[in-house]
């Protein structure tokens, strides 16, 4: 089971209730897994801020980041799973895995359009079906994370293993070092 010290601080949503605070899809994608969904304030839901607030390390917190990307004369969308403490090496790791020709992230309303969910709470659950999914592998090496809920007022606590039993996912090495420069 999942465990970190302020999670019973968390207001955490019953099972039961999941579908009435979550788009269905999500809902519908999480059901059964071992993964709790708690409720935050919209001011506390950008990474950052919610590690500030509720207590978890950034190493804990994952993001799922939209990338638009060209491949076989086609434009596609991926969804990049990622920790908010490293940095995502799109040009070179992430465009590789995916064979782009062209990458880049996707625009706002396109991630939102496309994934049916509030940017700033996108997460790897109940997307589209012809969407691939990439984890980064230093995602997999931690105990639990915590990642968006398809809205900006929940996320999901989990075990890394849950995103492994999704469609489409792939994991690889898809940050930087952490002592790597900055782009310029």
């Amino acid at each position: 089971m999942l465990s970190h010290e302020p999670l019973q601080k968390l207001d955490i949503i019953a099972p039961d209730q999941i579908g009435a605070h979550l788009p269905a899809h999500v809902a519908a994608s999480i059901e059964g897994r071992d993964i709790v969904v708690f409720s935050v304030t919209d001011d506390a839901s950008d990474t950052a801020d919610f590690s500030a607030r509720y207590g978890f390390p950034m190493e804990d917190c994952a993001n799922t980041i939209v990338v638009k990307y060209k491949k076989d004369g086609g434009e596609h969308l991926a969804a990049i799973v990622t920790l908010g403490s490293l940095r995502l090496d799109v040009n070179g790791a992430v465009k590789a895995v995916l064979g782009a020709k062209r990458i880049s992230f996707a625009q706002r309303e396109v991630a939102t359009e496309q994934s049916a969910m509030e940017f700033g709470g996108i997460t790897a659950f109940g997307l589209p079906a012809n969407w691939r999914v990439l984890v980064d592998a230093g995602v997999m090496e931690r105990r639990q994370v915590v990642m968006g809920a398809g809205i900006r007022k929940a996320k999901l606590l989990l075990a890394p293993s849950m995103l492994e039993q999704l469609d489409n996912v792939e994991v690889a090495q898809l940050t930087l070092p952490p002592d790597a420069p900055a782009a310029s």
